[in-house]
């Protein structure tokens, strides 16, 4: 039988050869049960030859079915085809439509926004897989897929296993595994991985969005993963002049040698992305401040620390070579110190003395202190203050922002002063965006001087498709009247105007019925004279096969009537 012609566990038709991995070929299929396309991954035969592959392959289902998430592709089925001479594994997948994004790397450096939204959905996948317990492994261009929608969808957790599992038969801890060109230097030197390999390996991958080359290149796999142990990567803007400066810590911290030194989790590498392009400056813990929160103290630190305290304590090096310095020596410093004193006295006497009877002032420091605090600071040197309010996002409400003349200004007494005072930060209203069409709030957020961030489609069992559910800033829900600085990033929930149907054969009529009416489909009960009837009437069949389907579709629930 040919290939498009093979049909595999009499349900799933092999079409034509969409994709070709380390391990595996990728088919275009269709489920014959279902009606529906699908991707059908079946181990290479050489390899099914080995038990240690094909048991890896069988974790690779069991770890992508696990999970269930927008961004990640979704695993339906696996099984074992054995009409050939040996039981060949393969898995069922969601068919997705789209580009990789090595193919749009491959046209040269993308624009840093969409380098930034690229990025920012494939730590949204590897956050929730990473709190499911699975790593990735192999986050690589090759290995995400942007919809027609712009939709990142990571895919090929081939290599991914539960950080929980300790089993050694199937990936020694100290086995490499993965593309070398986005290996992490753990992964290189074979030694235990966690979440943070995925946060290099996606470090590496906005690397080459931004520069349209990787940080690192040699003539072999070996030669690129010495420098990914060894060699520090140049910043991007040094490669190209077009990418944004404040990219670069974020980047280069991503890239670290040492885990320890990287971002703890995808949540944190994903908040210093949105405040380094939202025009604000990371800070000090975002850029560089290490991890223990999760990890415990480095251990590398520790050691490094250790020897050095060993070594200063058995140095022998420093020993002295005479019991104290010449006497000369001591003498010339006496002369020279006797010599500094007087020419300080000198100077207080004659050029300070007289400037402190005279009627001149120095504006004080008074920044970041209270208005109330800062008159009387400037009553007691006999001068006169104006208060003048202004916004201020850096300083606290009620504190001064500057002083004009500025402080150190030399001035005579009864001199005004102009205090400006911080009136809080400048914010603007947020306006109506629940209920609305997408591009309705996209409209209002850009007339309110917001900045719209991602569009999460999500399933609602009473709005139609395009509608916003929920916005929110950094994960916290914000509502109609909120007050926001202006050029705050709001993301949106946006109704996908499908919802998932269970499969309902085995329930009641009426437990059926009342599943479907909360999820927003609408029920359809059908009896079947065929068959004879049970008490209480049991639902046989659904016209709609289990899955994503349109909200309020009519669901035909099949039930026995006969006798």
């Amino acid at each position: 039988m040919s290939t498009e012609q093979r049909v595999l566990a009499d349900r799933y038709r092999v079409d034509q050869l969409i994709g070709h991995g380390g391990m595996a070929k990728v088919y275009r299929g269709y489920d014959l049960t279902l009606g529906r396309d699908v991707a059908i991954k079946i181990l290479d035969p050489d390899l099914a030859r080995d038990t240690a592959f094909r048991t890896r392959f069988r974790l690779e289902a069991q770890a992508a079915s696990r999970m269930s998430h927008p961004s990640i592709v979704r695993v339906f089925d696996a099984g074992e085809d054995v009409s050939g001479a040996q039981p060949v594994p393969y898995i069922v997948m969601e068919l997705v439509e789209g580009t990789l994004l090595k193919a749009i790397i491959a046209d040269g450096p993308v624009p840093a926004a969409d380098a930034v939204r690229y990025v920012d959905g494939i730590l949204e996948a590897l956050e929730y897989s990473h709190k499911a317990g699975v790593i990735h492994r192999d986050i690589k261009p090759g290995n995400v897929m942007v919809t027609p929608k712009g939709q990142v969808k990571v895919m090929d957790f081939g290599i991914a296993r539960a950080v929980s599992d300790s089993s050694s038969t199937v990936a020694e801890t100290t086995q490499i595994i993965g593309t070398a060109a986005y290996f992490s230097p753990e992964q290189a030197k074979g030694e235990p991985v966690d979440g943070r390999t995925d946060l290099y390996s996606t470090g590496v991958v906005l690397y080459e969005l931004l520069t349209g080359r990787q940080p690192f290149r040699g003539d072999s796999p070996v030669a690129v993963a010495y420098q990914h142990v060894s060699e520090t990567p140049v910043p991007p803007t040094e490669v190209n002049e077009l990418s944004p400066g404040a990219l670069d810590p974020i980047v280069l911290r991503a890239l670290a040698k040492d885990p320890y030194q990287r971002y703890p989790d995808a949540a944190s590498f994903r908040a210093a992305l949105d405040t380094a392009f939202g025009g604000k400056a990371p800070s000090k813990k975002q850029i560089g401040a290490l991890t223990s929160e999760l990890y415990g103290p480095s251990p590398r630190a520790a050691q490094e620390t250790a020897r050095t305290l060993r070594q200063l304590s058995t140095d022998t090096t420093m020993a002295r070579t005479q019991s104290g310095p010449p006497v000369a020596w001591i003498w010339a410093g006496v002369a020279l110190l006797a010599v500094l004193l007087a020419s300080v006295l000198f100077w207080v006497v004659t050029v300070q003395g007289p400037s402190v009877q005279s009627s001149s002032r120095s504006v004080p420091d008074l920044v970041d202190v209270s208005s109330e605090r800062a008159q009387e600071a400037l009553e007691e040197l006999n001068l006169t203050s104006t208060l003048v309010m202004e916004p201020s996002s850096d300083i606290a409400e009620g504190n001064v922002t500057r002083t004009d003349p500025e402080a150190g200004t030399t001035v005579e007494q009864e001199t005004e002063i102009t205090v400006y005072v911080s009136s809080g930060a400048e914010t603007v209203e947020v306006p109506r965006l629940v209920g609305m069409s997408q591009a309705d709030a996209e409209k209002a957020l850009s007339e309110a001087g917001l900045q719209l961030g991602t569009i999460r489609p999500a399933s609602s069992s009473d709005q139609p498709a395009g509608v916003v559910l929920e916005a929110s800033v950094a994960d916290e829900q914000i509502e109609d009247g909120d007050e926001l600085p202006p050029g705050t990033t709001v993301d949106l929930v946006v109704a996908s105007g499908m919802v998932a149907l269970k499969n309902l054969e085995g329930f009641t009529v009426d437990a059926a019925t009342a599943e479907l009416e909360s999820v927003g489909l609408q029920a359809v009960p059908t009896p079947d004279t065929s068959c004879p009837a049970v008490d209480p009437p049991t639902v046989m069949s659904m016209s709609l096969a289990p899955g994503d389907v349109p909200v309020h579709s009519p669901v035909e629930l099949r039930y026995c009537s006969g006798e």
